[in-house]
């Protein structure tokens, strides 16, 4: 069997000399060598690339797995669509139409006097048409108690017509010497439905240059 001692005094220039044994260490050690250089340099980036390549892949078949899914649901979330644009189209006809809208105006007007409010001011202002509806801004100055002005809100509600109103920059001020009366001054805005002649003309002025 080589000895260490024979590795020690091997002669690197000389290897033809060398016994047997050293001969294989060395081989052996060279072996060594190549493989870890090969690994370090082939393998190593070949198995990061592999690695890479299968984090891909998982992903590509979660992604696919997501895709079919909504893909088999695909005609259930068409149904549910359909269904939500009937419901959607149904309230929007409860709304009032534009034939109805100077007649409403004349309700809610008289609504209010009925209810005991004084109208100082009730002044209509432009329209604003949106996709699928129309807001009709109203100028409102008001004079009532806060009992009047919930019997008003309270009676608008129960008119044949659904009728929404919302109330915007509205204040209430205490007017002296009335007992208790109030000064509402401020914006309320009613809704009604645009017909499919002025949905359409809506969505072809939105889709203009």
């Amino acid at each position: 069997m080589m000895q260490l001692s024979e590795l020690k005094d091997l002669d690197f220039n000389n290897l033809g000399s060398a016994s047997s044994g050293a001969k294989f260490v060395i081989l052996a050690f060279i072996a060594v060598l190549i493989l870890a250089a090969g690994y370090w340099f082939l393998i190593k980036d070949q198995r990061e690339t592999l690695e890479n390549r299968e984090r891909v892949e998982v992903q590509l078949k979660q992604e696919f797995q997501e895709k079919q899914q909504k893909a088999a649901n695909l005609p259930a979330y068409e149904r549910q669509l359909v269904e939500m644009e009937e419901m959607l189209e149904a309230m929007l006809r409860q709304l009032p139409s534009k034939t109805e809208m100077a007649e409403l105006l004349v309700d809610i007007s008289q609504t209010a006097l009925g209810a005991g409010i004084d109208n100082e001011l009730f002044e209509p202002r432009a329209e604003i048409t949106r996709d699928f509806f129309a807001e009709q801004p109203i100028n409102v100055r008001m004079v009532g108690t806060y009992h009047q002005f919930g019997e008003f809100v309270s009676t608008v509600a129960s008119l044949p017509r659904v009728v929404i109103l919302t109330i915007q920059d509205i204040s209430l001020q205490p007017v002296e010497g009335s007992g208790g009366r109030l000064r509402m001054d401020g914006a309320i805005t009613t809704y009604r439905y645009l017909d499919e002649t002025e949905t359409a003309a809506a969505q072809s002025s939105e889709g203009g240059p």
